[in-house]
């Protein structure tokens, strides 16, 4: 089912256009600067970081696939492919969850804890480097309002885009 209609679109105003196209270039120049910087100082990914930092958040280092899935925003079979590639660098261990045999538990390694903690304090100052330092306190303020905002757009669209649960169903 299309959402188009046949009014007119409401176009972008200059000031309109400016804005995304900063924000396009911010998306898409931020996650390779992310990796490159992660890469250069601690041999890991952009993904593997965040894989270690949620799971370093976690009191023991263990944490249910589908539960970091959640936390980190992404697919289930995006998730396991970087937890097998994690598991081959020796920094998480997977096993069948202790709570339910469906599903899998992913635990920290004392490896992979070496290396959050080896990457974290280069990984943060260049966060701080390149988000927080060329804003003063009150337009990070607005930054972080302003994501938030449309973070929670996407997901109001992206659960509009799914329908209602069991569309599919058509009863026969």
């Amino acid at each position: 089912m299309s959402t188009r209609t046949t009014a007119e679109p409401r176009w972008l105003d200059d000031r309109e256009k400016d804005v995304w196209l900063a924000l396009r270039r911010l998306l898409w120049g931020l996650t390779p600067a992310v990796d490159r910087q992660l890469t250069r100082d601690s041999q890991l990914s952009g993904p593997e970081y965040s894989v270690l930092a949620t799971l370093s958040e976690c009191p023991d280092g263990v944490l249910r696939s589908g539960t970091a899935a959640q936390e980190l925003g992404w697919e289930r079979s995006r998730l396991s492919h970087i937890l097998r590639r994690m598991e081959a660098k020796g920094l998480i261990r997977r096993s069948c969850s202790a709570d339910d045999a469906r599903g899998q538990d992913v635990t920290l390694t004392e490896a992979g804890r070496a290396a959050i903690v080896d990457a974290a304090p280069g990984h943060v100052d260049f966060v701080r480097r390149i988000v927080f330092d060329p804003l003063t306190p009150e337009q990070q303020a607005v930054f972080g309002q302003a994501c938030h905002r449309i973070a929670e757009a996407i997901a109001a669209a992206e659960s509009e885009a799914a329908g209602p649960a069991g569309c599919g169903d058509t009863g026969q």
